[in-house]
Parts: C-alpha cells; sequence; structure tokens
C-alpha cells in the first residue's frame, strides 16, 4: 500500500513520500453554472434567495475553472504542487442525483483528471463538498433513506470512471458543517433550520452514505485505492506540557457538545466510520433526539477507510482546572486573527493530528488548511502576502514536528489553491495562494505561491 515504509517516519521530518497538495471544490471555483447539461445544486438555488449570500454574490461564473482548467493545470505544475484535491459536482454528473449520468459532466472531469496526469500531479477526489443535487433536496434530501443508496450508486459510478488513474477518493468533506450549517443554523444551503431529531437522523444517513459509497467504490474500481473521510473540528491544544493539562486538552477534543450546538464535534463524526460506534457519552446526552440505531446500520457506517482526512484551521487553548476539570484559557488582548476573524493558533497542527493519530490509528492527511485575507495588488503587480507566509509557515513547523514525534503524517492540502466563492461570505475573503480578479479572470501568484514551491521543493526542510 502506498506510503507504508514505516522508516519515513519519525525523527526525519516529513515522509520522502510526501503529499504536498492544494485543495479546491466544485461550486466554489467552477463556474458554467447552467453549461454542460449541469443539473441544479441546493446551492445554486440558495444564493439566489434574497439576503443569503454577501452583497448578492453567486458561484454562477466563480472562477470559471471549467473553461480555464488547463492553465489552472499548468499553473499548479509551474507552482510545485504534487497533488490537487478538488470535489466532483454530483449534480453536474447526474443532473437530478440519481438518475442518467450527463456524459458532458463525465468528460470534464475526464479532461482534467488527464491534464493533472499528463502534469503528474496526483488526482484526489471528493465526492461530496455539499454540491447536493437539488431534485434529491426536493425528494427530502439527507432526511431520505434512499439517499444512501443514491450516494452509493454515483460513488461507484466515479469510482468505475476515474479509478483507472485517481487512487485517492474521500467520501464526504465536513460533514458537521454541511448538516450544522445548513440545517441546524441555517447559514448554508439549503438555509433551513429543522428541529434537532431530523438533524440527528439527516447525519446518520450521511454516516450510512458514506459507508454505501466505500463499499461501492471497492467494488467499481478498476486497481486498488485508497479510500479516506475528510471530517473537521476545532481541535485543542494544552496551556502546558504537564501531563495534566495534556490530558484535560485530550478530553476537551473528544468530548460531546450539549445539544444546541451538538454537531461541532470530532467522536460523533468519527468514532462511528473508525471505530464502529457511537461515543457512549453522545448516546446518553442526545438520546431523546437519536433515530433508531441498527447493528447493520453500524456495520455499514464502519466499512474499513484506509486514510484520515482532517481540515484543520484553528484550536482552543486548554489547561486543568484547580478542581480537576478542564478549563478553557482566554486569549489575550489583540491576539492574532485572520481576516474571517479565526484566531491564528499554529499549535493545533501539532496536537490535533497527535491525539487524532491516538485514538483512530490510521494515516492523516490534512486535507485543508490555510487563512483568509484581503488580498490586493500592489502597484509592483505583485500580492504581497506575508501575513499567509507566516501562517502557513507556523502551522507547517508544528506539523513538521508531529511528524517527527512519530506521528502518521502522510499529506498537507493548502486551502486553497487560489481566491474563490467563499460560501456565505462569497467573493469578500481571499484564501488564495493564486489571486484570482474575478473580472478578467486574471491569475496572479501571491508572493506565498513562490514560498510554498519552495516548501516543496525542499520537502518542508526549509520551515
Amino acid at each position: 500500500m502506498y506510503g507504508d515504509n514505516k522508516k519515513d517516519i519519525g525523527n526525519m521530518g516529513f515522509r520522502e513520500d510526501f503529499l504536498w497538495g492544494v485543495a479546491t471544490s466544485a461550486y466554489q471555483i467552477e463556474g458554467a453554472q447552467n453549461k454542460l447539461n449541469k443539473g441544479l445544486s441546493i446551492w445554486d438555488v440558495y444564493v439566489r434567495e434574497n439576503n443569503k449570500i454577501y452583497d448578492g454574490h453567486t458561484g454562477d461564473i466563480a472562477c470559471n475553472h471549467i473553461q480555464t482548467y488547463k492553465e489552472d493545470v499548468k499553473m499548479m505544475k509551474d507552482m510545485g504542487i504534487k497533488s490537487y484535491r478538488f470535489s466532483i459536482d454530483w449534480s453536474r454528473v447526474i443532473p437530478d442525483g440519481y438518475g442518467n449520468v450527463n456524459e458532458e459532466g463525465m468528460a470534464f472531469y475526464d479532461s482534467l483528471i488527464n491534464e493533472l496526469v499528463k502534469a503528474q500531479i496526483e488526482p484526489c477526489i471528493t465526492l461530496y463538498h455539499w454540491e447536493l443535487p437539488y431534485e434529491i433536496y426536493k425528494k427530502g434530501g439527507w432526511l431520505n433513506e434512499d439517499i444512501v443508496q443514491w450516494f452509493g450508486r454515483y460513488a461507484g459510478i466515479i469510482a468505475e470512471r476515474f479509478s483507472d488513474r485517481v487512487k485517492f477518493f474521500f467520501t464526504m468533506n465536513e460533514p458537521q458543517c454541511f448538516i450544522g450549517l445548513g440545517y441546524l443554523n441555517g447559514v448554508h444551503a439549503p438555509g433551513l433550520k429543522v428541529n434537532l431529531r431530523d438533524t440527528f437522523e439527516m447525519a446518520h444517513n450521511v454516516m450510512k452514505a458514506h459507508g454505501r459509497a466505500v463499499q461501492m467504490i471497492r467494488e467499481k474500481s478498476k486497481r486498488d485505492v485508497l479510500v479516506g473521510y475528510a471530517p473537521t473540528c476545532g481541535m485543542t491544544y494544552p496551556y502546558s506540557n504537564s501531563k495534566e493539562d495534556i490530558e484535560a486538552t485530550r478530553k476537551v477534543m473528544f468530548s460531546i457538545p450539549e445539544a444546541d450546538n451538538w454537531t461541532w464535534n470530532i467522536s460523533w463524526w468519527s468514532d462511528p466510520v473508525i471505530l464502529g460506534k457511537y461515543p457512549e457519552e453522545g448516546l446518553m446526552k442526545y438520546e431523546q433526539y437519536l433515530p433508531k440505531i441498527t447493528e447493520e446500520d453500524m456495520k455499514l457506517i464502519s466499512e474499513p477507510i484506509d486514510i484520515y482526512g482532517q481540515n484543520i484551521y484553528n484550536g482552543r487553548c486548554i489547561r486543568m482546572g484547580e478542581d480537576g476539570r478542564p478549563v478553557d484559557v482566554k486569549r489575550k488582548d489583540g491576539y492574532a486573527r485572520t481576516a474571517n476573524n479565526w484566531p491564528v493558533t499554529p499549535e493545533c497542527l501539532y496536537w490535533g493530528p497527535k491525539f487524532l493519530y491516538e485514538r483512530y490509528k490510521k494515516p492523516i492527511y490534512i486535507t485543508e488548511n490555510g487563512m483568509s485575507a484581503h488580498d490586493v495588488i500592489s502597484k509592483d503587480s505583485h500580492v504581497h502576502d506575508d501575513a499567509r507566509i507566516e501562517f502557513t509557515r507556523k502551522y507547517l513547523s508544528e506539523l513538521k514536528k508531529a511528524s517527527e514525534d512519530g506521528v502518521d503524517i502522510r499529506g498537507y492540502f493548502h486551502w486553497s489553491l487560489m481566491d474563490n466563492f467563499e460560501w456565505d461570505k462569497g467573493y469578500s475573503e481571499r484564501f488564495g495562494l493564486v489571486y484570482v480578479d474575478y473580472e478578467t479572470q486574471q491569475r496572479v501568484l501571491k508572493d506565498s505561491a513562490y514560498w510554498y514551491k519552495d516548501v516543496i521543493k525542499n520537502n518542508g526542510n526549509n520551515l
């Protein structure tokens, strides 16, 4: 299996076959909303609802990647990128989500993958980065148990078509977000605030759909592939290296929140997938909201995966309180934060993977990490994003330390390759290594892109 040579792990920085990458998602960059016979997704509809998205922005054009993908791949090659994680838009390849396959949509992804292979860039497919077909939504979406089979069929179609060139498949991206923000808080598509009982049933169907997708990828793939999963959550890191603070931090990281904010946690979304069971604390705390959970369900949900992705951006500092209970450490006044007000906490890229590897014992890929900024093109026609360079340097240094300490970390995907449609924030924030002028679609490599190229060339030994 890929990268199983243990001599590459520990005391040597990043492994020799470390996968240095960038990530995007379909709706955020592709554009071509009404082209190539694409069906509607929930985001296509949601952005047209009044006052939902910053300044009325939509992803109709976005970065026009459908038209510029060849240039974008060449740009990645010039940046020294080793791997590209992108999502397939379910509604582009199966317009209603469950019926006929759209060959025009499939042909685009065929061509994209061919360009990546030609450029010697490893393609990594994410099957679901929130592009739920609208027709499936009208049939109940994640509340309809039939979605388990629909998603499985879709996964099988993708695997059968692309597995001859694609080795890495991630099933779901951030279920915490698309259920929590889409159906609990209502700030993302489809913009609903449903009752708690329904959100738990949706989540259970998401878990089952993941498992069915794993089965179908295995069944339909033309060669051995690596199947993974890419959840997210805020990490935790200890105030000190004392045993007490570390234990308190570990406890908080895998704790179960109260029901009104239940989606934002690791254990409920990862324990079933990897350990084959929901956490006992959650089963007790959420008992009144839970659907029927069967042994057959758990067997499906825990279909074995090969790799574990985690999207990590920031974390909370924790110490052990005098009463023996963990407590949050208040951030100092004027603490560093990104343009979207997220705290800058590089320590979470050491402690997060460390705790995750201890608990789940799966090879780890950081499937997203990056920062938003309000970048501008300077008078010299360059984009000087020193803050992003320092942010990424500090985070990667912590990740490198984790690798040196024996955590099996096999890849890092910077979010994002280029500035794009940032969901409810529209185009008001920029996460990219590449600046995008949305009017002209001009790409400008930021200083951080050149810096990242150098990091890749040196396998992180120059951090």
